[in-house]
């Protein structure tokens, strides 16, 4: 996944990458209903990647998109599809026990992960751009997670007791997304991202469905809203891809932008008001500093 510059796009695109981030806040809001009336986190990740991998197939398939896959290719997917599942189980667990926008900004960490991974994987040493952002970044998230407990008031003992296993999930989200986006950058980048992702949510799919398997089955909404939060975090994620590779390549923006880094913040508004979360003002600023922080990055050349 790049992020290239928004600079130079048209109304039409900036508006349509609004909307993705717009869609992919409110997916994990309907997320977190759909898990606090009885919907595992299994059982979400796979209802999600399944219909998005199938509304990607036909895609596909309409396009006539031809299947050509290399060696590499084939040795790089499946570890791909396999770090996306693990991705997509932990951000959700955290979405399940955090604010979440806080998970969200937590997750948006990944970008120094991907630093870090290229360095170990590839040998790339970080661009100064990244190691100056780093520790913006990180004074940020420190605010917007309350690393004291202040604005708690519980101290930190008790605020990371609360938070601490959801920061975690959303850490080791961040952690393994990076992971994949280094190895797509080296080992897919080449093939075409409709058929890179619709191989990815099939596996994480797949994933998902062992992991509730192995919970006894499909953990199916206990009450309509459940049902309406499963609907919607399907609905949203799908919809969300399928204009990203669809729309946006017709309006002259390939793969994202930085702008579409403006997710938490609306995840933060939708979550007040449909879930009545809230988190102190000095949690908010913390936000806003990490969201402008991945977005200079974003914006970057090159």
């Amino acid at each position: 996944m790049t992020t290239p510059s928004t600079a130079g796009i048209g109304r039409a695109a900036f508006a349509t990458l609004l909307l993705i981030a717009f869609m992919m806040g409110a997916n994990h809001v309907a997320a977190r209903l759909a898990f606090d009336h009885g919907v595992s986190v299994a059982t979400a990740v796979a209802f999600r990647s399944g219909v998005t991998a199938v509304v990607v197939g036909l895609i596909l398939l309409a396009y006539r998109v031809p299947v050509r896959l290399q060696a590499r290719h084939r040795k790089a997917l499946p570890a791909i599809g396999l770090l996306v599942g693990v991705q997509s189980l932990c951000l959700y667990a955290s979405v399940a026990r955090l604010p979440v926008a806080l998970a969200l900004l937590a997750f948006n960490t990944y970008p120094l992960w991907t630093a870090l991974w290229a360095r170990i994987v590839y040998g790339q040493r970080p661009q100064p751009r990244v190691l100056r952002a780093m520790p913006v970044m990180l004074v940020g998230l420190a605010l917007a997670l309350d690393v004291f407990g202040a604005a708690s008031g519980l101290g930190a003992s008790g605020h990371w007791a609360r938070i601490g296993v959801g920061v975690a999930f959303a850490l080791a989200a961040a952690a393994t997304f990076g992971m994949a986006l280094v190895l797509t950058q080296h080992e897919t980048g080449d093939l075409d991202g409709r058929l890179r992702t619709a191989t990815t949510m099939a596996i994480v799919a797949v994933m998902a469905l062992i992991g509730t398997t192995a919970q006894g089955g499909l953990a199916l909404p206990t009450a309509p809203t459940g049902w309406w939060g499963l609907f919607g975090l399907t609905f949203l994620y799908g919809t969300a891809f399928t204009i990203m590779f669809t729309v946006l390549p017709r309006l002259g923006v390939v793969g994202n932008s930085a702008i579409m880094n403006i997710e938490p913040i609306f995840a933060l508004v939708l979550a007040w008001a449909i879930l009545g979360q809230s988190i102190a003002p000095v949690q908010v600023a913390g936000g806003l500093v990490v969201v402008a922080t991945v977005m200079w990055l974003g914006l970057r050349k090159g």
